[in-house]
């Protein structure tokens, strides 16, 4: 078989740790496989850089700092394939560039466009484990770009596809996907497997096991995905596509996410096209909307339009929005950091009904307000106080019975 494997900042955090992964590669190569590993920068190391940074610049740019941020997975790649070649086997470390990772040009966060991957060809037909700097890549006129926060996850799954892997292995601090956080919920359950879709739905809910770019990447290119813990050898859990035996169950995990700002625009004309000047004006300066409720006054004059953005979004998005409040003539801007996004995910809230319903009930009892809601086929998400955050994913779970049995 072959094997990719990635590893996460916590996995290689130190020299002990990044010989506990070695010894691990050893073992999946010497049990027949195949191996590329996939590595991150070592934990904090890439909020070191990035404070660096701005202690040098105020306003670094974007080409610089992909150079910068690249520089941590460089280290770990290194590092790693030195501890493997200590324990017997053949490995080279590899750059996104040398692994011919071409992306888009956008520095920060680009996509990968194509991996031409002959060198790693090469290097597996001789026998050598490949060490791939993750959360990099480089353009057709060979400048350094980064892939975004997770971006290795993303570098792990493509490299996966590029070369037809057998399986893609994600480890990681948590030994696979839980039905929600084991920190507010003890007793939440891990999943032996969950469908592309509820894991692309948490992920971009707040669940932080998977990047969502390279969950839809697996699903696009169906490369089995599993999750496991780096520090056990327990069994995690398979992302795979969607099955019957999936649509049995209601729902599969309940997610939060405290990084979630609300801003309402009052006092808006109501005519056609004033959504669209909005949010066109809001796409451009590159921050990704979630939410948004319209509320039309009684006599059809005025709107009321509230949307979210994340937090670390929320200062631009503010800034931004007071601008078009202005042009509107709209009679203010109103915003809301005290909150949180609660969220239930099923592929079997296609085949059931009144889940939303048991949903907003069951806040209800609790006393906890709605002030936004969401809906898609699998998934149903409300903006709420965010002191009810913890409590909310407690009752939600316990009454969609997802505990451990």
């Amino acid at each position: 078989m072959l094997i990719v494997q990635k590893y996460g900042g916590t996995s290689v955090a130190n020299a002990a740790r990044i010989k506990a992964v070695a010894e691990r590669v050893v073992r999946t190569a010497r049990e027949g496989n195949k191996v590329v590993v996939v590595v991150s920068a070592m934990s904090g190391e890439t909020d070191k850089l990035i404070n660096l940074a701005h202690q040098v610049s105020a306003n670094p740019k974007e080409r610089e700092m992909d150079l910068l941020l690249s520089s941590g997975e460089r280290v770990t790649s290194a590092l790693t394939a030195m501890a493997i070649e200590e324990l017997g086997c053949k490995a080279t470390a590899f750059t996104g560039r040398q692994m011919g990772i071409i992306t888009d040009k956008v520095h920060t966060r680009a996509r990968i466009e194509k991996i031409t991957a002959d060198r790693a060809k090469k290097a597996l037909a001789d026998n050598y484990i490949l060490v791939i700097a993750g959360f990099q890549g480089i353009t057709e006129t060979e400048e350094v770009t980064t892939l975004g926060r997770g971006g290795s996850d993303l570098s792990a799954v493509a490299i996966a596809s590029a070369l037809d892997a057998d399986l893609c292995e994600i480890y990681t601090d948590v030994d696979g996907v839980y039905t929600t956080d084991p920190n507010i919920v003890p007793d939440a359950r891990k999943l032996d497997k969950i469908s592309f879709e509820e894991m692309i739905e948490l992920a971009s809910l707040g669940a932080k096991v998977l990047q969502t770019r390279s969950v839809e990447f697996a699903m696009k290119y169906e490369v089995p995905l599993v999750v496991r813990s780096s520090f056990n050898d327990n069994p995690g859990t398979l992302v795979t596509k969607e099955d019957k035996e999936m649509e049995r169950v209601v729902v599969s995990g309940v997610a939060y996410d405290k990084n979630q700002t609300k801003i309402t625009l009052t006092g808006v004309p109501d005519r056609p096209g004033i959504a669209a000047t909005i949010f066109k004006r809001i796409a451009d300066a590159g921050i990704i909307v979630d939410m948004i409720v319209q509320n039309v006054s009684i006599d059809g004059k005025e709107a009321d339009i509230s949307f979210t953005v994340p937090k670390t979004d929320s200062k631009k998005a503010l800034k931004l929005t007071d601008e078009i409040a202005r042009e509107l003539s709209a009679r203010g801007v109103a915003v809301r950091e005290d909150i949180s996004k609660i969220s239930i995910v099923g592929v079997g809230m296609r085949t059931h009904s009144g889940v939303a319903a048991r949903m907003f009930e069951t806040l209800a009892k609790h006393g906890i307000n709605i002030i936004m809601i969401s809906t898609s086929e699998i998934k149903v998400s409300c903006i709420i106080d965010l002191k009810y955050t913890e409590l909310a994913v407690r009752v939600l779970h316990e009454t969609f019975e997802l505990a451990l049995k």
